[in-house]
């Protein structure tokens, strides 16, 4: 979890000091806002605001440049994640299949709304992106995947290649067993620079979504502005009737428990994901507070962790809206059969992007590089929004994840349910102070393991005697 600094003033008290984020954010806010007005004051096919599309080029290239990079660490690494899983037996496996079925039932509720509301159509920017290149046959196709090189992969920009060379090494490194673990750790640290170079193409974002809203805008007039507000408002709806109804239902359904006592429970959490659009800052204060609940720490040290990289139910919705969303705006919609091979490359793809704010729009980049490449550069038109839509995907991963380690721990009876009644009644209130800069063990964990030592030490005198 980020740091929060601290600045004394004169009167000798602290204040807090606003995070970089913060500035990044507002800074995004700001170029939309003057994209707009650039695009409706200067507007036409040969206006000013037009000839800023390059802007938005620059940024998409950079995106672009690090689809590959990402997309080969985050496979091998989440083949790792489920290998460590599956150690566990029963629990991992349980929780495994349900992060499968719902990121699948996400990624399909996407599709629907977005078929629904059809985000996107009216805006024909056909002629403002390149054309589209021709597909190749079925042979063609199959022997495109594989790449000339090993590392070939990563440079050639064919983000297929790259995903079946990251498969491939995923599963030989599990079968290395523990030999292979340096490789993943050597593998886990290039994903943390990999991600690092992300954060600073990032700060890029405000100078990109300016010259794409402002092309846009001045493409198309108003009504440019009026669809992208829809696919926004659109998205936030469909986040809220999922995490409330599916959610929430299946929460009651399975254990009894009400959806909006666990969000009470877990309000600060989701002020700390809101202002750094990142599910990822709460991880540690989510095994906290799922432990100081009542389930037990094997399930949360399982559900938690691997639920962060294969339960991205908002990143799910995201990911299929945006996709249709830029389809039709370029007037190129996707068939039925385009959506459901998207769908199912972005169910691989989409593991491990809850991390850091903005690989959602890598992961987006890279499904649309994979299976119509022609739509990539439409990528730069919901910049300028994408950054709000990320509080909306990070509070839905959160969300989820809490929900199913919930349900987990009562589907394998490792939950203590008079704690969880106490704990959300208010009853038995989080403390603050509990949490430690390293294992985030609560004071009654505390307790309980020393109460299970003495008696383990008393064991072992009684037999030595």
């Amino acid at each position: 979890m980020p740091s929060i600094r601290t600045k004394s003033n004169k009167s000798g008290k602290s204040r807090k000091k606003i995070d970089s984020s913060h500035y990044l954010y507002m800074a995004v806010i700001i170029a939309v806002v003057l994209g707009i007005v650039v695009g409706l004051v200067w507007g036409g096919p040969e206006g000013f605001a037009v000839s800023l599309k390059p802007l938005g080029d620059l940024f998409i290239a950079l995106i672009k440049m690090m689809i590959a990079p990402i997309i080969f660490c985050t496979i091998i690494l989440g083949i790792g994640s489920i290998a460590k899983a599956a150690t566990v037996g029963k629990i991992g496996g349980l929780a495994l299949g349900y992060f499968l079925v719902m990121s699948t039932f996400a990624l399909g509720i996407g599709l629907v709304v977005g078929n629904m509301i059809h985000p996107g159509e009216g805006i024909n920017l056909a002629d403002a992106t390149f054309k589209a290149t021709e597909s190749a046959d079925t042979q063609g196709f199959l022997l495109g995947i594989v790449p000339a090189t090993l590392f070939s992969s990563l440079t050639s920009g064919n983000i297929l290649q790259t995903l079946l060379v990251a498969l491939i090494a995923g599963f030989a490194l599990q079968k290395m067993g523990p030999a292979g673990k340096p490789i993943l750790e050597g593998i886990a640290h290039v994903q943390a620079l990999v991600f690092r170079i992300l954060i600073m193409v990032m700060w890029l974002a405000p100078i990109g979504a300016f010259g794409a809203i402002a092309a846009v805008v001045g493409a198309t007039g108003i009504q440019a502005v009026i669809s992208l507000f829809t696919l926004m408002a659109a998205f936030y709806v469909t986040c809220i009737i999922f995490i409330v109804v599916i959610l929430g239902g299946l929460l009651k359904l399975v254990t009894g428990v009400n959806i909006f006592k666990l969000m009470r429970y877990l309000g600060r959490e989701y002020l700390l994901i809101f202002s750094t659009s990142s599910s990822e800052a709460a991880l540690p204060r989510l095994i906290a507070k799922m432990e100081h609940l009542g389930v037990s720490k094997p399930v949360v040290g399982v559900t938690v962790p691997t639920g962060y990289s294969f339960n991205l139910d908002g990143t799910a919705i995201y990911l299929t809206m945006a996709s249709l969303f830029i389809a039709n705006a370029l007037g190129q919609p996707l068939a039925l059969g385009e959506q459901i091979g998207l769908l199912v490359f972005m169910i691989i793809a989409s593991k491990g992007a809850a991390g850091v704010s903005g690989a959602g729009l890598a992961t987006l980049a890279a499904g649309l590089q994979a299976h119509a490449p022609q739509l990539v550069g439409g990528v730069g038109f919901i910049v300028g929004i994408d950054r709000f839509m990320s509080e909306a995907r990070a509070l839905t991963n959160f969300t989820g994840n809490a929900v199913a380690t919930v349900m987990i721990g009562s589907w394998t009876k490792e939950i203590d349910r008079v704690q969880v009644d106490r704990v959300l009644d208010k009853l038995e209130p989080f403390d603050e102070r509990t949490m430690l800069t390293h294992g985030h063990v609560s004071a009654a964990d505390t307790q309980r393991s020393n109460e299970m030592a003495a008696q383990s030490e008393v064991l072992e005198r009684s037999h030595a005697r």
